[in-house]
Parts: C-alpha cells; structure tokens; sequence
C-alpha cells in the first residue's frame, strides 16, 4: 500500500493541474469572448440606431477593433489548440466567423472613406451639387 502512494500522488497532482489548465483555458478564453460580444454588441447598436441601416463612418473604427479582438482570438486558439483540448470544428467555425468580419469591416471602412471624402467635398464646394434651376418667365 505505501508503494502505490508516490504514484497515487502523482495521478492526483496531474488531475489537478488537469482541473487547473481546463479552468485557465476556460478563464481566458471567456475574458476574450467578453471583449469580443462587447464589440458585436456595439454594432448591433449603431443598427439599431440608424433604424437597421448600419452607419459605415460609426462603424468602421468598432469593425476594426473587432477584427483585431478576433485576431488575438485565433492566436489564442491556434497557441494553445491542444493544450486546452479546443475541438477542430471550433477552431474551423472561428476561423470562418474571423473571415465574415474582415470582410465586413473591410466594406464599412471602404465606403466610410467614400462618405468621408464626399463630406469633404461638398463642405470645400467640390463635390456634386444640386443644380439650381433658372428662376423666373420661361
């Protein structure tokens, strides 16, 4: 019985580290999700408030960071895949949920730029105008 002590030791110090690992798996992972439904969040909002049209200038900067929220979440995932046991049909919906969003932002801060650049314009009396028609007899 004292024989199989050192070794009954072990096998509870490595579930433990086992319960640990998956517990600091789970904590990072969750404090990234958090960060990343905040920004989701911040979308949805400016939706909401343009009556479901989504203002590109307003959303581009919260696009972005999401996008960079999602970059760290990859290389998160990609680092430690194995050592949290993360499935490969998470690793793969991720990586396809990261691909929508860089498009995404990508379109909202291209045509942010274009709005930018006619609001500029117009301001400097640039861009196009309404035509003002004659006034008076024909």
């Amino acid at each position: 019985m004292i024989a199989g002590a050192p070794i009954l030791g072990i096998l509870l110090a490595t579930a433990g580290a086992s319960a640990a690992l998956a517990q600091s798996c789970q904590e990072d992972f969750q404090k990234l999700s958090q960060r990343r439904m905040s920004q989701i969040q911040t979308l949805n909002n400016i939706g909401k408030a343009s009556k479901g049209k989504m203002d590109p200038i307003a959303a581009c900067p919260v696009a972005r960071k999401l996008v960079s929220i999602e970059t760290e979440m990859a290389a998160y995932i990609d680092k430690n895949k194995e050592w949290c046991n993360i499935p490969d049909a998470m690793v793969d919906g991720f990586k396809q949920a990261r691909g929508k969003t860089q498009t995404f932002a990508a379109q909202a801060c291209a045509v942010a730029a274009k709005a930018k650049k006619m609001q500029e314009e117009q301001a400097a009396g640039i861009g196009p105008q309404a035509q003002k028609l004659p006034a008076g007899p024909l």
